[in-house]
Formats: C-alpha cells, sequence, structure tokens
C-alpha cells in the first residue's frame, strides 16, 4: 500500500521525478541475487544525486521512524539490500563518479554508485589499478564496502579494508562525517573507517570512498595444475607464497565445477582426457610484472615448483583460454544459480584447514543426501560451495553443520559475501554472545532508533 504522505515529503527534498513509489519503482529495487530471501517492495525508491540529499532523506527519515537500506547495484549475495517492510530505499546509481584521480597519492575519490568496471577504466587511463575484483565488474564500489568485498586478487592485494583509506559518511541523524583521508596510516583515535567495512549498511550511509591505487602491471601469464588430490593443492600453497613470486591469483577448482564449467561455457584448456581422468582438483596461478623477462622467469619457477609439489603437469594457457577461465571462475555464482542450485555460500577457513574442511563437506553432504561443488581462494581459505538440496529444512540443517564446521576450525561464516538476511540465524547462533552483544552496543551508538538497513547481520 502506498504511504501517499511518505512520498509527498520525500518530494519535498528532492525533485518529485527522483521519488518513486511502490507501483512505479523498478522490481529490481525489491531483491538482490540472494537467492533464498524473498524479494520486498519498499514504500519508496529515492534517486539521491548528492551527499547533502542523502542528508536529508536520512534526517526525514530519522523524524517518522521509517527503515533505510542503501543500494548500489544489487549483486550482493546475501540478502542486505533487500529492504524492510515500509524501508526507503536510497539509490545511489546517480552518485556514480570519480571525483578525484590523484596519481601522485595513489588514490582514487569516488561515489558509492560508481561500478568497479567503470572506475578500472579510469584508472586504466592513468596506469594504474584498483585491485579489488570480486567476481562481478558491475558491482558498486559502495555495496564493495558495505561487505568487505574481496575476490581472487586478496592472495596478493587483500580486501576492501586494506584498500579504503577514508569515507564520507551520513549517519543515522542525518550528520555528515569523513573518516581519514589520503594518508596511509594514523594513529588518531577509534578507526571509524574500519569499523563501518562491512557493516552491510547497518551504521552509516557511505557517500563517498577514498581508495588506495596501485601501478598497473602491463603482463600477465596463468598456469593451470591439475593434482589427484585437493590436498595436493592446498599444501602447494603457502610453498608457491613463500618462493617469492608473488602471485595475483592463486584458486582451486574442484572435479564437479571444472566438469561443470567446461559443460556450461565451452570452455576447452587443452588438457589431454588422461590428465583430465585423473586429475580431481587443480590449481589456478595467475602472476602479473611490469618486465616480460621476470615474468617469464616467474612462469618457470612455478612451473618447477608445481612439478615438485606433486602436480600431474603445469599448463602455461594461452591468453585467451586465460581470460575465459578466470572469467567463468568469477561468475561461478552465476552458473551454479542456472545450473539449479539451492544456495551459493562463502566460508573461510584457515587456508592449511582447507583439505579437513572439504572431506568434511563431503562427508556431511553424503549425510544430507546434498550434492556440494566447491572452488575457492584457496591463497586466503576463502570456499565457496554451490548447494544443491532441494528439501528446505534438510538443507538448514545441512547449512548448519557446515558453517559449524567451518568454525570449529578457526573460520568463520563468511569471507566476503557477508551475513545479511541468510546467514543471520546462523550467525547469531554460532557467534560469540558476547561479540553479539558488543555489537549491539555499537549498533545502538550509531543508530539507536535502528533505522539503518533492520533486519540484516544482527537482527
Amino acid at each position: 500500500m502506498t504511504d501517499t504522505g511518505l512520498l509527498d515529503a520525500l518530494a519535498e527534498v528532492l525533485a518529485p521525478d527522483r521519488v518513486l513509489g511502490p507501483e512505479v519503482a523498478s522490481e529490481d529495487y525489491s531483491h538482490d541475487e540472494c537467492l533464498t530471501v524473498a524479494p520486498r517492495r519498499p514504500a519508496a525508491v529515492v534517486l539521491v544525486e548528492s551527499t547533502a540529499e542523502v542528508s536529508a532523506v536520512v534526517k526525514l527519515a530519522a523524524e517518522r521512524k521509517v527503515p533505510i537500506t542503501a543500494r548500489g547495484s544489487g549483486t550482493g549475495l546475501s540478502g542486505a539490500a533487500i529492504p524492510a517492510e515500509g524501508a526507503i530505499v536510497v539509490s545511489f546509481e546517480r552518485m556514480n563518479r570519480v571525483l578525484e584521480l590523484d596519481p601522485d597519492n595513489h588514490v582514487a575519490v569516488v561515489q558509492p554508485g560508481l561500478r568497479l568496471n567503470e572506475l578500472d577504466e579510469v584508472t586504466a587511463a592513468a596506469g594504474l589499478v584498483y585491485p579489488v575484483y570480486p567476481g562481478e565488474y558491475s558491482a558498486s564500489l559502495g555495496g564493495n564496502v558495505a561487505t568487505n568485498a574481496g575476490g581472487m586478487r586478496a592472495v596478493k592485494y587483500g580486501v576492501t579494508r586494506h584498500q579504503v583509506l577514508g569515507l564520507e559518511l551520513v549517519l543515522a541523524d542525518g550528520q555528515i562525517i569523513r573518516t581519514g583521508g589520503k594518508f596511509v596510516k594514523a594513529t588518531t583515535g577509534y578507526d571509524l573507517t574500519q569499523l563501518v567495512i562491512g557493516s552491510e549498511g547497518t551504521l552509516a550511509l557511505v557517500t563517498e570512498a577514498t581508495l588506495r591505487l596501485y601501478p598497473r602491471p602491463e603482463h600477465q601469464a596463468t598456469v593451470l595444475a591439475p593434482f589427484t588430490t585437493l590436498e595436493q593443492v592446498t599444501a602447494a600453497v603457502p610453498r608457491l607464497i613463500d618462493s617469492g613470486v608473488g602471485p595475483l591469483i592463486l584458486e582451486y577448482i574442484d572435479l564437479l565445477t571444472m566438469s561443470a564449467t567446461a559443460s556450461f561455457t565451452g570452455l576447452e584448456l587443452g588438457i589431454p582426457q588422461e590428465i583430465k581422468d585423473s586429475a580431481l582438483a587443480y590449481l589456478v596461478v595467475m602472476l602479473e610484472d611490469s618486465d616480460p623477462t621476470r615474468l617469464d622467469d616467474d612462469i618457470d619457477s612455478v612451473a618447477q615448483q608445481l612439478h615438485e609439489l606433486g602436480a600431474i603437469d603445469a599448463y602455461v594457457l594461452p591468453p585467451a583460454a586465460a581470460g575465459q577461465l578466470i572469467d567463468a571462475r568469477e561468475k561461478a555464482f552465476w552458473m551454479a544459480k542456472a545450473n539449479g542450485a539451492d544456495d551459493v555460500v562463502d566460508i573461510v577457513v584457515p587456508r592449511a584447514q582447507i583439505p579437513a574442511f572439504m572431506e568434511k563437506v563431503a562427508a556431511l553432504a553424503g549425510e544430507y543426501e546434498a550434492w556440494v561443488a566447491g572452488c575457492g581462494h584457496a591463497g586466503d581459505g576463502n570456499v565457496h560451495l554451490g548447494i544443491f538440496c532441494g528439501d528446505p529444512d534438510r538443507r538448514s540443517r545441512l547449512l548448519h553443520a557446515l558453517f559449524a564446521a567451518g568454525v570449529a576450525l578457526g573460520g568463520a561464516i563468511s569471507g566476503e559475501h557477508g551475513i545479511g538476511e541468510a546467514k543471520q540465524a546462523y550467525f547469531l547462533e554460532l557467534e560469540d554472545p558476547a561479540k553479539l552483544a558488543l555489537m549491539r552496543r555499537i549498533k545502538a551508538a550509531f543508530d539507536p532508533d535502528g533505522i539503518l538497513n533492520p533486519g540484516t547481520l544482527l537482527g
């Protein structure tokens, strides 16, 4: 039901054509890419164009105690962008500019609606790169900050929190503050920048981010190594890191996922059939360098190490095939979705514990009569699992067991997708109650009326 009073009040803050009621707003605003949380229509969608407008909308919402959900491009996988009942969706799609590119300080100042592929075009022209690529290039920078997005390059560069130097924030009462800046270190009070990163829109609305940039290496190469066991793959990872070659990507792909990828994309990597028949897991190693000679040396070194570490063989992929493989791996969620997956989760464990965790995954899949396919960031222990289990009750029990197994091995429920609504029940049950109580006190300090993304993370 349309709240005409709310829409009229918002139309006094913004131009009326940038205030959309539930009957007018696209259905896209009711959901993200989560497979398990039902869409909900918001009471209103506002298309903001400045920080001042965001502040004005938040002040109005605070006065009326109306919930707010921030939205970028809606590519999240945990339901964190699904609005609460009666909520205002603050869409940042029109706040999508690079406000400043500063090569001397190696930073970019961007608005939250800017997409990763758009930022990459700007930085590439300057010979720089923002290294966080979580697998969906249409993802927005604000969404990346909200979820502390990671991706395959995290083994070399780290995740979003390692790249964000400062933020402009609109607090729950409409106040505007800035945290951090273009400097790379500070010891001046609490680090509010880091506190907001990964908070899934529950503490403040991000209206600007100051991002760290790096020189963009001109040359890349990808080595694919089949192994007979996943244990060999994960045992090889620390040795490759110790070698000093500094891989850009270290990914493992299990047999089921590699087969599904080849079938789904038509990918042909030129691996002999007899090798495919004996390989149960694959390690993908991508290297980069500004000097082609040094890159060639690193390729030779990595190939030799892989043979010594038990790889059946090591293949330097042609650039086109390498690009196809990396693209397919980055889009593993879409492949799983297209193949009918009932859920996709991203549990993280210490990288040395991946074999023990995957052994537990196989046992639980059998116990709950499910099919579970996996791939992940071997360099940082982030395991992505496609869950095929049609019965909701059995699937819920399987997920609880999988999350509990990851936590028991020293890991966490999510490595990069976040908690949102989808994993909230498991998070609240498995997390330390003292930590949850502290998080709730922090939430109350930032948002005493609980209007910022209610129902997400802590409930």
